[in-house]
């Protein structure tokens, strides 16, 4: 039934894509249209976000924040791109370069810092060019991006608080490195998010019809700490095949919770023999944290008619809890109708102190913040306890640590305890990293674990460090650095906000024996990046979409890549060859700049000789060998004279005055000008620069062509005698390519036009990984080319060993006087 729902729901979403249907599937949308009332009667719209039309270059990205309250209902967010990949070609495809979408909650998904390639890619619900995620594990995974992608989750699904979803053209090491070009598919999309919330807080659920019970709640000291105590005041009954739901905010570090039924009874419960025993009676107790817990759906579960459900440092939120009722006899008849006292037990410790015993010390540290006015946010922490001092960033270890150990066995074994020290970051800071550090003149034994809002246990932690073989390196967040036997660094990348537990495992043998105790210093910061980027980049930061939240990003050098910058993608003799591939290959510029200077082109000569100098440049502080300017004047004044000296080769090929040429070139300027203002690395530039110098040859070819035959008219005459006309014709065309095939040395020409096609293709060839290659190519191809071109061009003197006449010879001969002399209608020169 539940299955059917969810489709009705998609249904009533995408109904205008059905509007041919309407007959054939009333019933269905008239059922969607009753559920959709239904559910408004008791929820309404919280919050309501339209992102409009957004690019994504190739290695792109953006973060979309979604704040889901307590009493949220439902969230859907919507999106549109123009992608275009089927199932197949996903498949096909390498999927570094994939469009993708990812979640993940508290802070911003990283799906490239796996180790291992792609273990939260899923590909099952793309269907038709569409991606619908309903009821499915999203967090920390990614789904391919579709042209539709529908994502519809209820608080039956996820917990509430802050999420991030992310949508990336393209994740790998090569995502953050600083390219030369960045050439590639991308793609656009928009979308909405919607956030429904329920009306009244004892109610929850996708359709805000569950009701809650609150619990009431006692405290209690004892030696051991504060026992709070929660029960219903009444009792409570259910019917078989029914459930009730309870809720629990725990809004502090708790030891651990105890769920237990008393006052079981049964009314209707009848053995076949006629005798009622309530211990048949299976009361299941299904308990989730965040979430509204099910059979299908939960952390713990248990029969609490037999024993209590015990809850190990529970995590500080609230707590759902489901109570139903199991007929697993064959002996019980007739209907289940159990009645019972629901309680809870709550162990919280002082506020120094931790463990079931409340023997363990635990401290609370306090912000220290960083001053830096250019950096967001960066803190350090230290301990508020007057065992120890620290004027620095790191505190002394041993003076901390806790004396008392497990205690139950003389073993060795057992000899531990626990120190854990309390962190609260800022939800500001969620963009950022935690930062854990341990230097010691001995072999460090200790062990750290870490948990988000719980104190962590030996067997439930979010992330640990034994040793350098047994850690949580493995994980998504989780970065280890530069570890042996005397110290410990490791980073937890995008920190979730709210309150961290870092509980140090250690031996108390070890401590208490005399002489053998260490000297061992911890730290604990908030870095906006990891490692400030191995000083391989800048740490760059920025909002998410919605504006909401600040995150920070590493931005890497040209050799170096990953979300740290430790990732080496090019080799330091790779990247000399490069250097020198890329600033080298523009010397090609002296051959078409040595051959204008001495057919005394002067203005030809200019931008030859500025194009190769400042190209030279530009590549050269592209390649971070050295920058001369800053470097988007030296990539503008690169790409703007390269394209210049392309178009000026084409008007030199004319001959015409001075002044026309410099008219075309003004022209020219300002057109290649704006292409290298606006986008000067598309591939589309290369066709219209040849378009430019294509048109710009043609009108130097009219200006000459009507400088040569303004003298020339065609008088009434002429016109009345047809067969001389189409004579003067063919004469014309005869001399004209008499002309033009004097004009060139045609090998040279073609060897031009060889040359062109040549930087062309290299143009297109152009990609992230072999940009320094084929750009070199460029170089060498296109200056080659106008070196060919204006080589081709012969001089007038040396066309046939005379300077040449100018005007062509057209014959026009008079057609009322055509055998006399008559020099006005003899030829026109």
């Amino acid at each position: 039934m539940e299955k059917k729902t969810n489709y009705s729901i998609l249904g009533c979403l995408y109904s205008n894509q059905f509007y041919l249907y309407i007959c054939v599937g009333s019933l269905v949308i008239c059922c969607c249209s009753y559920e959709t009332h239904a559910a408004s009667n008791d929820s309404f719209t919280l919050s309501s976000f339209t992102y409009g039309r957004t690019v994504l270059k190739p290695f792109d990205w953006r973060y979309i924040r979604v704040d889901l309250p307590t009493w949220f209902s439902a969230v859907t967010i919507s999106l549109e791109s123009d992608v275009d990949l089927d199932k197949s070609r996903i498949m096909m495809a390498d999927k570094s370069n994939l469009p993708m979408i990812c979640a993940r909650e508290g802070s911003p998904p990283l799906p490239d810092t796996y180790n291992t390639s792609f273990i939260g890619l899923v590909l099952d619900p793309i269907l038709n060019g569409s991606l619908a995620i309903e009821g499915l594990q999203f967090s920390e995974k990614c789904y391919p991006m579709q042209k539709n992608v529908l994502i519809k989750l209820t608080n039956e699904q996820i917990s509430p608080g802050v999420w991030y979803f992310g949508l990336f053209n393209g994740i790998g090491s090569m995502r953050t490195q600083s390219k030369m070009i960045n050439r590639g598919s991308g793609y656009a999309f928009s979308g909405n998010v919607s956030v429904e919330g329920c009306l009244s807080p004892s109610v929850s659920g996708q359709f805000c019809n569950e009701t809650i019970d609150h619990l009431s709640c006692v405290d209690q000291k004892s030696i051991q700490g504060t026992f709070t105590s929660c029960r219903n005041d009444e009792q409570s009954c259910i019917h078989q095949n029914e459930s009730k739901l309870y809720s629990l905010d725990l809004l502090g570090v708790t030891e651990e919770i105890i769920i237990s039924a008393t006052n079981v009874i049964s009314n209707q419960t009848q053995l076949s023999n006629g005798a009622n025993n309530v211990s048949n009676i299976i009361l299941m107790c299904y308990a989730r944290h965040g979430s509204i817990s099910s059979p299908s759906a939960h952390d713990y579960s248990g029969n609490i008619n037999n024993a209590p459900l015990v809850i190990r440092s529970p995590k500080v939120g609230r707590w759902y809890i489901t109570i139903t009722t199991l007929n697993l006899s064959n002996e019980i008849t007739g209907s289940m109708n159990a009645c019972y006292s629901l309680e809870w037990k709550l162990l919280r410790c002082p506020i120094d102190k931790a463990g079931l015993n409340c023997t363990w010390e635990r401290y609370t540290l306090q912000t220290i913040m960083r001053k830096n006015p250019s950096v967001p946010f960066e803190s350090y922490y230290l301990p508020a306890s007057d065992k120890v001092s620290s004027n620095s960033a790191n505190f002394l270890l041993e003076p901390l640590l806790s004396n008392s150990s497990l205690g139950q066995s003389q073993s060795e074994s057992q000899h531990f305890a626990w120190t854990y020290f309390l962190v609260d970051i800022p939800s500001g800071a969620s963009g950022g990293s935690i930062h854990i550090r341990l230097n010691s003149d001995k072999k460090i034994k200790h062990e750290i674990y870490a948990s988000y809002g719980a104190q962590p246990i030996e067997d439930k932690w979010d992330y640990f460090y034994a040793n350098s073989t047994s850690n949580s390196n493995g994980s998504m967040f989780f970065k280890l650095y530069d570890s042996d036997e005397k110290s410990i660094s490791f980073y937890i990348v995008y920190v979730r906000g709210g309150t961290w537990s870092f509980g140090v495992k250690h031996s108390t043998s070890v401590s208490n024996a005399s002489g053998s105790q260490s000297q061992t210093t911890m730290s604990i910061s908030i870095e906006r990046c990891p490692r400030r980027c191995s000083s391989h980049g800048t740490c760059q930061n920025t909002v998410e979409m919605s504006g909401l939240s600040l995150y920070s990003y590493c931005w890497c050098d040209r050799t170096h890549g990953g979300f740290d910058c430790s990732v080496e993608i090019v080799s330091h003799q790779g990247h000399i060859w490069q250097s020198v591939s890329l600033i080298a290959s523009n010397a090609a510029f002296v051959f078409p700049a040595y051959w204008a200077l001495r057919q005394k082109a002067f203005a030809e000569w200019v931008l030859y000789t500025s194009s190769g100098i400042s190209s030279g440049l530009y590549h050269a502080c592209d390649v971070g060998t050295w920058c001369a300017l800053s470097f988007r004047v030296l990539q503008f004044m690169d790409f703007w004279l390269s394209f210049m000296a392309v178009v000026s080769t084409f008007v030199y090929l004319a001959d015409i005055d001075e002044g026309s040429k410099r008219t075309i070139h003004t022209v020219v300027a300002i057109l290649t000008a704006l292409m290298a203002e606006n986008g000067p690395t598309r591939s589309s530039n290369i066709i219209l620069v040849i378009a430019i110098g294509a048109a710009g040859l043609l009108v130097g070819f009219s200006i000459e062509l009507l400088r040569h035959y303004r003298r020339f008219s065609f008088s009434a005459e002429l016109f009345l005698n047809m067969l001389h006309r189409w004579q003067t014709i063919k004469d014309w065309c005869r001399n004209l390519i008499k002309t033009i095939v004097k004009r060139f040395r045609w090998f040279f020409v073609v060897a031009g036009f060889a040359a062109l096609a040549m930087a062309a293709i290299s143009w297109n060839l152009e990609s992230t990984d072999s940009y320094w290659f084929w750009h070199s190519m460029w170089h060498v191809s296109i200056y080659t080319s106008s070196f060919l071109f204006i080589y081709s061009k012969v001089n007038a003197i040396n066309r046939a060993g005379e300077p040449e006449n100018t005007n062509y010879e057209l014959t026009r001969q008079d057609s009322f006087s055509r055998g006399q002399d008559q020099p006005e209608n003899g030829r026109v020169r």
